[in-house]
């Protein structure tokens, strides 16, 4: 059994997220073998680019069938997070309906454009292991042009005009609207404590 797998959903922060694991010790396949994720102890889907051309490739593979039946820890990154939700607003997206709710577009202002791209602080909601050692008013590293609005599954926020989710939970599946990737140190914590759920 593989301790990890990366869904292959052709973005191009795979290998990025192949050498952020490798750091923390984990050697994680990129796989789009619906045996081979099945089978992982624990399944990462990350994600940039359309959320339509996503979802096409994942249904493609038989992969978005398979992701709603899993049981192991599952951690949706960016685009990754978006496509666990119900629906997507880009495209008007049918997305794989995990996690309630509608994905948003956000929209620009003075002083706050769009795409969110850089770090932006986190507001915790409540606590959660995923987020063990992460204080309130840590930086993460985003680059998104849709959001989910803080809701229910809303474990943090952060606000860029309004509250949205920046991680994200319900039962086994996690979701982070960052990049833990590229988030320093406090990325790595997060991914760490990913790797320790069984």
């Amino acid at each position: 059994m593989k301790e990890a797998v990366i869904i292959d959903s052709g973005g191009a922060n795979l290998a990025s997220l192949q050498f952020a694991l490798e750091r923390l010790g984990v050697r994680a396949a990129v796989s789009s073998d619906v045996g081979t994720i099945a089978a992982a102890a624990r399944v990462l889907l990350p994600g940039v680019g359309s959320a339509g051309d996503a979802m096409r490739r994942l249904r493609r593979s038989g992969v978005a069938e398979l992701l709603p039946t899993l049981r192991q820890p599952v951690l949706g990154i960016c685009l990754g997070m978006q496509l666990l939700f119900e629906r997507s607003a880009e495209g008007m997206t049918a997305c794989l309906g995990i996690l309630p709710g509608t994905v948003r577009r956000m929209e620009p202002a003075a002083g706050r454009p769009v795409p969110h791209m850089g770090w932006n602080q986190l507001s915790h909601v409540r606590q959660d292991p995923l987020l063990d050692g992460i204080e309130p008013g840590e930086y993460f590293y985003f680059v998104h042009g849709y959001a989910v609005p803080a809701a229910e599954v809303t474990l943090a926020h952060v606000h860029y005009g309004a509250a949205v989710s920046a991680v994200v939970r319900r039962d086994n599946f996690w979701g982070t609207q960052f990049h833990p990737e590229r988030s320093a140190s406090a990325g790595a914590r997060l991914l760490g404590n990913f790797l320790k759920f069984s």
